[in-house]
């Protein structure tokens, strides 16, 4: 297996350099054209066996379980190079290749969200202990993609500028408009939609752990005559809204539902209402996601193509007004994020062990490296029913955002 993962390595690496330490202390480097550097070490051939056989599975759990470990460098370094070489040009590997066709042609069982299992695959990641989130989130856990018009905003200015930016889309342009917020997370953008632009809000979420939280913040906010938080499916909606906004909740939607979820939307917006939907995304076309994300972290979850979502738009009835692509974003948002996690890494541990840590990092690391290196990026998508809902120029969204950050709109 050693001779296997020897060719597969020496396929792979066209950029950058990768040292190997082998079980028996032996060494060799894997080498290219200029680019990110880092060195390994594999501590057994059970190891050795289960890359070959499974990497994208298997590369995470050996990590995670430390039968591979970066040597002198971080496993960020690692996964740049191995990233970086995955998302160029090359001769490419066979049995990788076969994989991902696999992975693609399996997607919709993978996919497969029906109520039950959706609030299993939320209570896996959302329903952890809530302190975790509060030492690498900013304060108000918003827990998607962050905005940063200038590059140099704080986290905390990033995810506000990204609440205004969102806002601003929505058209709320008079008090009282009923705003559902699909996936509301721990209540941050609800919040601070009835609070500073007089809005009347519904979140639902499937997140014990979150709904929870967002009430307490909405009592102790004074907000709760006009902020609602429900445990609920999407799919179970029946009522009209004036706005519906939708932030980091699509990614978990599945495929095969895509039609479903644009269906509610139009059933649950009013003929002049308007849906703005933020969602991760990417540029290369239709794929799969990576299994070890897919068992450790988003079980269900999976970020689709434009391609693959403006169909569902389309066969759903509802007219899209306005689509911006958002590069580099997340990477920015998840590099802070790896950040704080690292300064409260002990913490962390306290509350798991270190295994979870070696895991969150795993998943830290290589999602920022998948906006940075690879085809990732965020969309939001501005829907409606009626096209003559909004001005016929995106001029008011501007001024509504500037509006907003003169005016000091809270977090």
């Amino acid at each position: 297996m050693r001779a296997l993962l020897d060719l597969i390595l020496r396929r792979l690496i066209v950029l950058g350099r990768l040292t190997v330490r082998w079980p028996d202390g032996s060494i060799t480097t894997y080498a290219g054209e200029k680019g990110p550097e880092a060195v390994i070490a594999i501590a057994d051939n059970a190891t050795i066996r289960r890359l070959v056989l499974n990497p994208g599975l298997h590369f995470g759990e050996a990590y995670m379980d430390g039968t591979l470990t970066p040597v002198d460098c971080s496993i960020y370094d690692v996964l740049d190079v191995l990233m970086t070489n995955q998302g160029s040009e090359t001769a490419g590997v066979p049995l990788m290749a076969l994989r991902g066709r696999l992975g693609r042609m399996t997607r919709r069982i993978a996919q497969f969200n029906p109520v039950s299992r959706a609030r299993r695959n939320v209570a896996h990641h959302y329903d952890l202990n809530g302190r975790l989130y509060s030492l690498f989130l900013d304060r108000d856990r918003q827990y998607s993609c962050a905005y940063f018009p200038k590059g140099d905003e704080t986290l905390e200015e990033a995810q506000l500028a990204k609440k205004r930016h969102i806002a601003s889309k929505l058209r709320l342009d008079r008090p009282d408009l009923t705003v559902l917020d699909i996936g509301c997370g721990w209540g941050g953008m609800a919040l601070m939609l009835a609070r500073d632009y007089g809005a009347r809000v519904t979140g639902i979420t499937l997140s014990t752990e979150q709904l929870a939280e967002a009430q307490a913040r909405a009592a102790a906010e004074g907000l709760s005559d006009r902020v609602t938080f429900e445990l609920m499916d999407y799919r179970a909606l029946h009522i009209g809204f004036d706005r519906i906004v939708s932030v980091g909740m699509f990614e978990h939607v599945g495929v095969g539902f895509y039609e479903t979820f644009f269906r509610v939307v139009k059933r649950c917006l009013v003929p002049d209402g308007v849906a703005v939907i933020h969602s991760i995304g990417r540029f290369d076309g239709p794929a799969c996601t990576n299994p070890w994300l897919a068992k450790y972290i988003f079980p269900g979850g999976y970020s689709p193509s434009l391609s693959e979502v403006l169909p569902a738009v389309e066969r759903a009835g509802l007219k899209t007004t306005d689509i911006e692509i958002l590069r580099l974003h997340y990477a920015m948002t998840l590099r802070q994020w790896r950040r704080r996690f690292a300064a409260n890494r002990d913490a962390i541990q306290g509350l798991y062990d270190e295994r979870f840590c070696r895991m969150f990092e795993f998943y830290l690391a290589g999602s920022e490296l998948a906006f940075r290196r690879q085809d990732h990026m965020n969309f939001q998508l501005q829907l409606v029913r009626d096209q003559a809902a909004l001005p016929l120029a995106r001029d008011y969204m501007v001024e509504a955002e500037r509006a907003a950050a003169r005016q000091g709109v809270s977090a």
